[in-house]
């Protein structure tokens, strides 16, 4: 019997100017939510626990990568320390901080997360959230 995996997202893809430079950034930031290299394909590197769920690749039609104005990526973390240790990760592997870790009432009861820009300029984010608080 097939499970069905928990998160409602199969997957998003982000672009880069330079996949190498951008799987290495991944490749030291995602192991801190547990996540890891799952697939690669020419031109793009899949990340995930279990399932690609996230891709880093060079834009398929060749044209430049950009980032887009208002989206960013959330990665779930399983506690704050989690979160912290993906902040200091990301910006020991290149990126500029947009939003210390810390709670954040605003976003909810028991929210607790932290944003950066890769070095692409594509903000992400950890994110953890206390389920006895919500």
């Amino acid at each position: 019997m097939n499970e069905t995996p928990e998160s409602i997202i199969s997957h998003v893809s982000i672009g880069t100017h330079d996949l190498d430079a951008s799987t290495a950034f991944y490749d030291t930031v995602l192991p801190t939510v547990g996540a890891q290299r799952i697939l690669e394909h020419p031109g793009a590197v899949a990340y995930g626990r279990q399932l690609p769920e996230f891709w880093v690749q060079t834009p398929i039609d060749g044209k430049p990568a950009n980032v887009g104005n208002g989206s960013h990526f959330a990665f779930i973390a399983d506690s704050p320390a989690q979160v912290d240790a993906f902040f200091r990760a990301a910006l020991e592997a290149g990126a500029e901080p947009d939003g210390d870790p810390g709670p954040r009432p605003a976003y909810g009861a028991g929210y607790y997360g932290c944003f950066v820009r890769d070095p692409d300029g594509h903000k992400i984010e950890a994110t953890y959230y206390d389920l006895s608080q919500l």
